[in-house]
């Protein structure tokens, strides 16, 4: 056995971090993620561009009840939230903008309890049907997100009760595409009558926004218009 050496079991010492380099990596990483949040940014400022304020958050400066000898149940909450409460036997009463509009885009965000009943109007007249109909678990004509019993969503998107959801519908001559909680669910529909418990019949004016009041509690916010060239 003579001449056989054993092979130490020692390992190789550790390399030292090269700190340096480190801190230039966690430094390329911090500017990146700048970068992110900034195109981020300027990409939701693109995305408002062009829409204002429906409702200020404070008062009711714009809006005026259906029915001015009406119950009003209306109220202004912390954070720019309308809120319509319905007690059970008492009717509330409609919200209705003071300008009228052609065509335009419309962005707003809800929140209901279950089952709870009110609606967006386009023009006075034709309604995106609010309904705390979770459960139900698929669309129908007279569902949360339908024009009004006129035509069901294309897909079924409500949120459970007591969570925000979002809406952009846009109404350009008679046509309204609806994209609710980021998903499209009308696609450009021709919508050449009114709904129900609509303002008036005249399908081809401009008309108000109007928030149903008079069915049950729901709540609005950031609820905010951008009007488009008359076709």
């Amino acid at each position: 056995m003579a001449g056989f050496a054993l092979k130490s079991s020692r390992s190789p010492p550790p390399r030292p971090i090269q700190w340096p380099l480190v801190k230039k990596t966690v430094h390329f990483i911090a500017l990146l993620t700048m970068a992110s949040l900034v195109s981020l940014s300027a990409q939701a400022a693109d995305d408002e561009q062009g829409f204002r304020p429906l409702f200020n958050g404070k008062d009711f400066t714009g809006w005026k009840l259906r029915n001015p000898n009406g119950h009003h149940s209306w109220s202004i909450l912390s954070g720019g939230i309308l809120k319509n409460t319905v007690e059970h036997g008492v009717h509330g009463t409609d919200l209705v903008t003071d300008q009228k509009f052609w065509n335009f885009t419309v962005r707003y965000e809800y929140m209901t309890p279950d089952n709870s009943n009110s609606g967006f109007y386009l023009r006075g007249r034709h309604e995106i049907q609010i309904l705390g109909d979770y459960s139900a678990g698929q669309p129908s004509i007279s569902g949360n997100g339908s024009i009004y019993n006129f035509k069901a969503p294309d897909k079924f998107v409500t949120k459970p009760a007591g969570e925000w959801q979002t809406v952009e519908a846009t109404i350009i001559g008679n046509r309204i595409t609806v994209i609710m909680n980021g998903v499209k669910i009308h696609d450009n529909v021709l919508c050449d009558r009114a709904t129900g418990s609509e303002i008036d019949n005249k399908v081809n004016e401009p008309g108000p926004i109007f928030l149903q009041g008079d069915h049950g509690t729901v709540s609005f916010r950031n609820i905010r218009i951008k009007e488009l060239p008359r076709e």
